[in-house]
């Protein structure tokens, strides 16, 4: 979703930042689609972009977009990844199992989303 709440949608092979034409977005990750009945439908939906890393808060924007475009859609991300900056070593990481620790130096990692700007390293 582009800053004007516009889907954007590319292969999945794409890099989001290039879809998004390199501005901001209200929110991104990868969608798998279904067809029933005639019609597409969204099967399963992430935030997983690590060009942009968004947070879980995005799923307004994402379902907004959806809802704008006349897909039906989950309720929510299928998927959820959790992106995290390590403060220490300015590393990005993604939670898994709720372990808020930097995979590359140990250091805690905040529970608040911190990745604006989302650039690896």
């Amino acid at each position: 979703m582009d800053a004007a709440g516009v889907l954007r949608l590319a292969p999945r092979r794409s890099e989001h930042v290039v879809c998004a034409g390199g501005g901001t977005v209200l929110g991104a990750g990868e969608m798998s689609f279904r067809e029933e009945s005639g019609q597409w439908m969204v099967s399963e939906v992430s935030n997983q972009s690590t060009g942009y890393c968004p947070d879980l808060s995005s799923w307004p924007a994402v379902a907004d977009a959806l809802d704008a475009a006349g897909i039906e859609h989950p309720v929510g991300f299928t998927h959820e990844v959790v992106f995290r900056r390590c403060p220490a070593c300015r590393h990005l990481n993604i939670v898994r199992e709720e372990d808020f620790v930097c995979v590359f130096c140990d250091e805690a990692l905040p529970h608040e989303w911190n990745v604006d700007g989302c650039t690896e390293g």
